[in-house]
């Protein structure tokens, strides 16, 4: 039986722990080939480098750094690098958690996005602390669950977002379908003037928080157990419809 390709990148960069323990764990499901940023791009989103030339280099068997986005890597691999498509698309560890509204920022999930965009199962995994990671064992934890989906077809436009608790793996209580929820953020701009005599801004933050609703990511991480949301890519409100439809209304003038 021919073996499977798997896809491996990151936003933390192609020489992060995270990677590196990831690519290793998977390494007897499939054909592992590595594609990721040769920097660090947290919090670039689903960013795609559309007016510079992109500096693509191997970095050894089956590994590329490449001097872009998380989206950029995925879009590279797939059309480019790779000797065929992949059967998976697998995006992490990330270095801190990725839940509630941190989706929308997060390099990390938007490479699965990325793949989901070309009709490739595909997983984003997060190890939920900003210290003393313990990715070995989340490695671990996410080859189980690559597995799994590697047998599986995900629903259409779907991919999946996966936090993993900080825990010794004996103490992790099992794996939850969770629903996005709800972050709160605390950033602040610190303004300095440079020697220029200019003003310049910077972006800060405290520590975030969640809202620990029932169902939610949140709250299975706090309890102990690994979350998995389902993310889709039509972000239209459905529900939501009716209540804005005053706006057809509207005379232009």
């Amino acid at each position: 039986m021919k073996k499977k390709i798997i896809l491996v990148t990151n936003d933390d960069g192609i020489n992060s722990e995270g990677i590196r323990s990831l690519a290793e764990a998977l390494k007897d499901l499939g054909i592992v080939y590595v594609v990721a940023p040769d920097s660090e791009q947290s919090g670039v989103s689903h960013s795609l480098s559309l007016r510079k030339p992109i500096k693509v280099e191997k970095t050894g068997v089956r590994s590329y750094q490449v001097a872009g986005t998380p989206t950029d890597c995925v879009l590279l691999a797939i059309k480019n690098i790779l000797p065929s498509s992949p059967s998976i698309v697998v995006s992490g560890i990330n270095n801190g958690p990725n839940l509630g509204d941190d989706v929308t920022y997060s390099g990390t999930v938007s490479a699965a996005m990325e793949g989901t965009l070309f009709g490739i199962n595909s997983i984003a995994f997060s190890l939920a602390s900003y210290k003393d990671h313990n990715f070995e064992a989340s490695a671990l934890i996410s080859a189980s669950i690559v597995k799994s989906v590697l047998n599986k077809k995900l629903p259409i436009n779907t991919f999946l977002n996966v936090n993993i608790p900080n825990i010794h793996p004996d103490k992790i209580k099992g794996l939850k379908i969770t629903h996005q929820g709800d972050r709160i953020y605390q950033d602040y701009v610190r303004e300095e003037t440079g020697r220029d005599g200019k003003k310049y801004c910077w972006i800060e933050s405290k520590e975030p928080y969640g809202e620990y609703d029932n169902g939610s990511d949140f709250q299975a991480i706090r309890e102990g157990y690994v979350s998995i949301s389902p993310l889709q890519l039509n972000m239209t409100n459905y529900n939501e419809i009716r209540q804005v439809s005053w706006m057809e209304k509207i005379k232009i003038n």
